[in-house]
């Protein structure tokens, strides 16, 4: 019962309480760059989702072998390979999605979200462990990349997920499309969330002195 809590709350971590987008503020290159519609962030959110999970479990595979002097080239060799992988998948499935998305699928290797993973988690922790932590940090960035996508879909095209759902009279505005719309979006959702955070730490710290 303690394991399954603790993988919980490792899940957890990831998706709510250190979310890469809305807490630790990491990988906004492609969180600007390729949220221009929904599904383009779930595309990228669930490539970055399987290298997180398949770079973590081997970093923790391997992490009693890896030369601390050279854990950090390493570390990259194993998430490029991952990339490779899930770059040769969507060529050959989903093509329009690889090229809509572009140049962001090879530059996983860099996101600053996996390499940061596979440092300060995975090189310390079970296999079991680093695979849940992979999977609650890729969740919690494709929610995040969804929600942004959504917004700026919605606003800028008039659609969702490709579907028209604004009516005829309907006039998009387009500086949602742009990158200063990614910037707009991201932005207002940053103040939201931390006035909701800082709202819920005040009612809490209110109660436990009344405790």
């Amino acid at each position: 019962m303690k394991e399954r809590k603790s993988l919980g709350s490792i899940f957890l971590n990831g998706v709510i309480t250190e979310n890469p987008t809305f807490r630790l503020v990491l990988g906004t290159c492609p969180t600007l760059a390729v949220t221009t519609s929904a599904i383009n962030g779930i595309g990228m959110g669930a490539a970055a989702t399987f290298v997180l999970i398949g770079s973590n479990v081997v970093v923790s595979l391997l992490r009693k072998f890896i030369p601390n002097n050279v854990r950090i080239p390493s570390f990259i060799v194993i998430i490029c390979t991952f990339v490779t992988m899930v770059q040769l998948f969507m060529q050959a499935y989903l093509p329009s999605l690889y090229e809509s998305l572009g140049i962001f699928i090879p530059l996983i290797v860099v996101n600053c979200i996996i390499l940061a993973r596979a440092e300060a988690f995975a090189s310390k922790n079970s296999v079991i462990a680093s695979a849940v932590d992979g999977l609650g940090m890729g969740v919690g960035f494709t929610l995040a990349l969804t929600l942004i996508g959504m917004i700026r879909e919605v606003i800028g095209s008039g659609t969702l997920f490709g579907i028209q759902i604004m009516g005829a009279g309907y006039e998009p505005m387009l500086l949602f499309v742009l990158a200063s719309g990614g910037f707009l979006t991201y932005g207002l959702l940053l103040g939201a969330i931390n006035a909701i955070v800082r709202r819920f730490q005040k009612d809490k710290h209110v109660e436990g002195g009344r405790a």
